[in-house]
């Protein structure tokens, strides 16, 4: 296929968490604050004046600093992060804003904070308790700690401006990337797509980790390209799968899983475009930080959510994705000592098999997985499971049509 004009662009934004595009809004004079996890409204990070970065540690080498303070049995995303901010790869932040939700990140944040490592004058952090529940109670406290941990600080710190008109157009803003996003990702449905998952994935993780504002122009400029950007003549894919589980910031993943033979048609993991990038719906009738709570809550797809009906919700949502986009596996991966992504990992792998028919590979990774011979050979036999099973498949339907 031809090349997409902006694909390398968008990959060179990736290889620096302090790119050329925070650094122009920063010398624009912008508010940039860092993001650690998907429970706090992407919005209310992007309010006039601000604009939210979603921390990476990326081209990382050794993390032997974040291990010392966080230990070796620790997620090496949290102890990379860490060695990223030691080395000074933070200072162009504002703020942090965390929610209450991994210990592990809470651990590397207060380190962060508490060894002085972002170095602006008025640079603060705030955790916020975020809804381990789905319900009414939940969301009044949701809805109070975005006030309290969030939108007050800013406003008191920054002057920042909080209204319900700003955060209204937080929202327009917010819902046009992702209606950019969705409707390039869309072609993944596609029998031989004219985008692979690899191609995608760098315009999304650059909307987490690039100021969306100066990102627009060019996403509406490949949404367009790609209205007539044909596909290879011939699929070079021999499966399609939903990759799911913990964050993937780094994108030599799905290079690996795609070089192995299965294109990743959806991605259900922290970075993704499924829930991140889905609209927010709202209306002109209650108040928009309500709305914006709810939805995070309701559409919330994080193992953290423990109740009954959430746990449920998690595999219909992953049963609906592999229906939609046509996909022949499921790829189910956690970061090494992940402590809710290990829980979820074990049991829906089981049921995703068992229960819904799906061939699925169950891995737990490092944070930079490059250069896994193993996990590559793991991939290349997933897809040959797959390609034997499609096989037999037609094996049976050929007998019965012969009887």
């Amino acid at each position: 296929m031809k090349d997409l004009k902006h694909l390398y662009y968008f990959e060179n934004m990736l290889q620096e968490a302090n790119n050329d595009l925070v650094r122009q809004a920063t010398e624009e004079g912008k508010i940039a604050i860092g993001s650690v996890c998907s429970q706090i409204p992407e919005p209310l990070l992007n309010l006039p004046g601000c604009f939210s970065v979603r921390l990476r540690a990326p081209r990382t080498g050794s993390i032997d600093m974040g291990t010392y303070y966080m230990t070796s049995l620790l997620c090496e995303c949290c102890r990379a992060l860490l060695e990223r901010a030691l080395e000074g790869g933070y200072n162009f932040l504002d703020c942090i804003l965390a929610p209450d939700a991994c210990s592990q990140m809470n651990r590397c944040v207060e380190n962060i904070e508490k060894l002085q490592l972002c170095t602006k004058d008025k640079f603060f952090v705030e955790y916020a308790d975020v809804p381990m529940k789905c319900d009414e109670t939940a969301l009044k406290h949701y809805v109070r700690q975005m006030k309290a941990h969030l939108l007050e600080p800013l406003h008191d710190t920054y002057d920042v401006d909080i209204t319900e008109e700003a955060l209204r157009e937080a929202v327009r803003h917010h819902n046009e990337i992702c209606r950019l996003l969705n409707e390039i990702g869309s072609y993944r449905k596609e029998h031989n797509p004219r985008i692979t998952g690899y191609e995608f994935a760098v315009f999304c993780l650059a909307s987490y980790a690039c100021p969306q504002y100066l990102l627009i122009d060019k996403l509406r400029e490949t949404a367009e390209e790609l209205k007539t950007r044909k596909a290879e003549p011939n699929n070079p894919f021999r499966a399609r799968v939903v990759l799911i589980g913990s964050e993937v910031d780094d994108l030599d993943l799905i290079k690996l899983i795609e070089e192995s033979g299965a294109m990743v048609v959806a991605d259900r993991f922290c970075f993704g475009s499924f829930p991140g990038r889905e609209e927010i719906p709202m209306n002109d009738t209650e108040d928009a930080l309500l709305q914006i709570c709810r939805f995070y809550m309701t559409s919330g797809q994080c193992p953290r959510f423990m109740n009954t009906d959430k746990i449920t919700e998690r595999k219909e949502y992953v049963d609906q994705l592999a229906k939609e986009y046509k996909a022949d596996g499921l790829i189910y991966q956690q970061m090494k000592f992940c402590d809710y992504w290990g829980y979820e990992r074990a049991s829906a792998a089981h049921i995703m098999r068992e229960q819904y028919g799906y061939p699925v590979l169950s891995v737990d990774r490092p944070y930079v997985v490059g250069g896994s011979g193993q996990l590559r050979t793991r991939t290349q036999a997933f897809v040959e499971s797959i390609e034997m099973k499609k096989l037999q498949n037609e094996d049976r339907k050929g007998g019965v049509a012969d009887e």
